[in-house]
C-alpha cells in the first residue's frame, strides 16, 4: 500500500464539501484529478469510503473511522513545515551540546539560561562528560558540538580556541606547602597527586605540562570529579591541579591554598564540531553566544 499525502488531502476536503466540484475548486485542482484521487484512496483501501447519493458524497463507516486519522497525519506534516519554514529564519528547537566537566559545571550553566531567555522557541540541553567523551559524542553525531579543556583527540573534527584558562595547584589548609605557597620541581615530583581519570582534559594538560617541564610524578589517588578532588585535597590527602574556575570559590574562603609552581599550565578551551556540517539558525545562534563570551 503507498497511500499519499496528496490523496489524505483530498479525502479530507471532500469529506468537508460532501461534493467532489468544490473540493476540486479549493484544491485548485481539476475535477478528473479529486475523482481519480479518490478512486485510487478506495482502491487502495481495498472497499469504498463514500457513500454516493447523485453529486454528493457521504462518509461511510470506513470513511469516517479514517478521517481522524487523515486530519492528524495532515496536522503533522503542516506542523513539520511550519517548522521548517521558521527554523530557517528564527532559532527553533532543541540543540544537544557536550562539555567537558570544569566547562559544563561552572562555564556553561548561566549561558544555557541566557540562550532561553534570549530564544524562547529554543534550548540548548547540556550533556556533561570528559573531553574525549564529548569528542565522541559530537562524531557520532549524538551531541550537536562539544566544549573542551584538553587537547584535541579526533582530527576529523573541527576545533577552534575559545577561552583561556589556567590550572592551578592546590592543598590543604595544613599541608606543608601552604605556608610556603611555593613548590619546587623537585617537591612535584615527590608530591602525591590527586588527579581526575585518563580522558579528562585537565589531567591530559597537567601530563603534558610536566613532560614538558621534565617532571615525573606519580599519582596517589584518581578521582572522577573535581568536586571530589577540592574534598579530597581539603581533607589533607595530597595535592590537586584543577581549573582557577573550579576552586575560586575554595580559594578566596581559605578552605584551599593555592601554590606558585614551576610549570606552565596555561591551556586554551576548544569547540569541537563536525566537518562541513550544516549549520541551522538555532546552532548560528548558539555559537554566536559563545562567541559573545569568548575571552582568549
Amino acid at each position: 500500500m503507498a497511500i499519499t499525502l496528496r490523496q489524505l488531502e483530498i479525502f479530507e476536503k471532500v469529506a468537508m464539501c460532501g461534493q467532489v466540484t468544490q473540493a476540486s475548486n479549493q484544491l485548485l485542482l481539476t475535477q478528473s484529478a479529486v475523482s481519480m484521487a479518490l478512486a485510487e484512496l478506495e482502491r487502495l483501501s481495498g472497499a469504498p469510503l463514500f457513500e454516493r447519493s447523485g453529486r454528493r458524497l457521504y462518509l461511510n463507516d470506513r470513511g469516517r473511522q479514517l478521517l481522524p486519522e487523515a486530519r492528524e497525519v495532515l496536522a503533522r506534516v503542516h506542523r513539520i513545515e511550519r517548522f521548517l519554514e521558521e527554523s530557517i529564519g528564527t532559532p527553533t528547537g532543541t540543540l544537544v551540546v557536550g562539555a567537558s566537566t570544569t566547562i559544563g559545571n561552572y562555564l556553561l550553566p548561566a549561558m544555557v539560561g541566557e540562550f532561553s531567555r534570549l530564544y524562547p522557541g529554543a534550548k540548548a540541553l547540556l550533556q556533561v562528560g570528559n573531553a574525549l567523551q564529548v569528542e565522541q559524542g559530537v562524531e557520532a553525531g549524538e551531541l550537536d558540538l562539544g566544549l573542551i579543556e584538553g587537547l584535541q583527540h579526533l582530527p576529523s573534527l573541527e576545533a577552534s580556541p575559545w577561552r583561556r584558562d589556567e590550572l592551578v595547584l592546590i592543598v590543604g589548609k595544613d599541608h606543608p606547602w601552604a605556608s610556603l605557597g611555593r613548590a619546587t620541581p623537585d617537591m612535584l615530583k615527590d608530591a602525591a597527586w590527586i588527579m581526575r581519570e585518563t580522558g579528562s582534559g585537565t589531567r591530559e594538560i597537567f601530563e603534558a605540562a610536566m613532560e614538558r617541564a621534565g617532571v615525573s610524578y606519580a599519582v596517589a589517588l584518581e578521582l572522577g570529579h573535581t568536586e571530589a578532588i577540592k574534598k579530597a585535597v581539603e581533607a589533607g590527602l595530597g595535592v590537586g591541579c584543577i581549573s582557577r574556575m573550579a576552586v575560586q570559590r575554595e580559594l578566596d574562603q581559605g578552605w584551599l591554598y593555592e601554590v606558585a609552581n614551576p610549570v606552565d599550565l596555561q591551556r586554551t578551551l576548544l569547540i569541537v564540531t563536525r566537518k562541513n556540517d550544516y549549520r541551522s539558525a538555532l546552532f548560528k545562534a548558539f555559537l554566536d553566544l559563545l562567541e559573545n563570551n569568548k575571552e582568549l
